[in-house]
């Protein structure tokens, strides 16, 4: 039980951890290897399926930390119930997108994975790629849902509503 709860916690941060600091390092050692007159064919398209990895399970973070750029010049004339229906509706209209994203991008990274289509450079199956939008929207819609129980336990009464904090 405790390994999932730190999975919960940590999932995100342990992922973009580790894609940046690949990321950081194959483009840092490309940098080094043109110095010496050299070049390594695959470091770019390594780095950016890397940056298309960390978009992906980045938007999952920002929705754990309520922490996506949104207007709330219409929060501020409502009162806490209307702010907390307010962010229901839009968790809802949120998973809804994340459905039809999980559902399409699925859809096309399996028809690259039954083409067999591979990267140039590293061989990869492109429908791993293309795996980063429905994984990365499942997490998404996984924080989402735990968004609407906290928002649904508020409106009964249960939890304190927590207005996010700008950082």
């Amino acid at each position: 039980m405790n390994i999932i709860r730190w999975f919960d916690r940590h999932i995100e941060e342990l992922l973009l951890t580790i894609l940046s600091a690949v990321m950081v390092a194959v483009i840092f050692v490309q940098v080094v290897m043109r110095q010496l007159n050299s070049s390594l064919s695959w470091s770019e398209e390594l780095a950016r399926f890397c940056f298309i990895w960390l978009i992906y399970i980045g938007i999952s973070y920002g929705v754990k930390k309520q922490r996506h750029i949104k207007v709330d010049v219409v929060l501020a004339f409502l009162n806490q119930k209307g702010k907390v229906i307010l962010n229901i509706i839009s968790s809802i209209l949120f998973m809804v997108f994340a459905i039809f994203v999980i559902i399409y991008g699925f859809e096309i990274a399996n028809k690259l994975l039954s083409f067999g289509q591979k990267s140039p450079a590293l061989q990869i199956p492109m429908g791993l790629v293309y795996m980063a939008a429905p994984i990365g929207m499942g997490l998404t819609l996984i924080r989402l849902i735990q968004n609407l129980i906290k928002l649904i336990r508020v409106l009964q009464g249960k939890e304190k509503f927590e207005e996010p904090t700008i950082v």
